[in-house]
């Protein structure tokens, strides 16, 4: 009888240390985002996301303001149109602006807004007309080798190869 009761005591600790490693995981996955707060959504399209996901961060002055809902295509005006969920008591003026950022030189993207100066706030379905794709590493990279490449190729002989 005593053992049985040890056993179940150990089974319940490993079972609440499962449910804590499963927790943290889903945490550090930004698959878990315990946020009970009232939101509103609006919309953005950019020409290229680059390595946005859905759940990344909204982000105003460092400070997480709302989360990215969804992601999808607009195959009329072929461009990323991406649904952000704002919490409620943020309010943002009609002409803010919505740059896609990388939280560090090889880290995770996610939207920073930038608020405008308007008199009207943005309200649900609302649609933000600025925005800044993100900056694409290998695009910068070809660029500069392309750039490094046209300098190579116009430079002057040296002085002693005259023919």
């Amino acid at each position: 009888m005593q053992a049985s009761r040890h056993d179940a005591w150990v089974g319940l600790f490993v079972l609440i240390g499962g449910a804590a490693l499963l927790f943290l995981a889903l945490k550090a996955g930004n698959l878990l985002s315990l946020n009970f707060d009232e939101t509103y959504q609006v919309s953005a399209k950019f020409d290229n996301i680059g390595g946005l996901k859905a759940r990344a961060a909204v982000k105003s002055a460092g400070v997480v303001v709302g989360r990215v809902e969804a992601i999808t295509f607009d195959d009329k005006t072929f461009q990323a149109k991406v649904t952000l969920n704002l919490q409620k008591n943020v309010q943002f003026p009609t002409d803010s602006s919505a740059k896609i950022l990388t939280a560090g030189l090889l880290g995770e993207q996610y939207i920073g807004l930038e608020p405008g100066a308007s008199e009207k706030n943005l309200a649900a379905n609302d649609q933000i007309k600025a925005t800044q794709s993100a900056v694409v590493l290998e695009t910068l990279i070809g660029q500069f080798l392309n750039s490094k490449a046209a300098d190579m190729g116009a430079a002057p002989a040296p002085a002693g190869d005259k023919k």
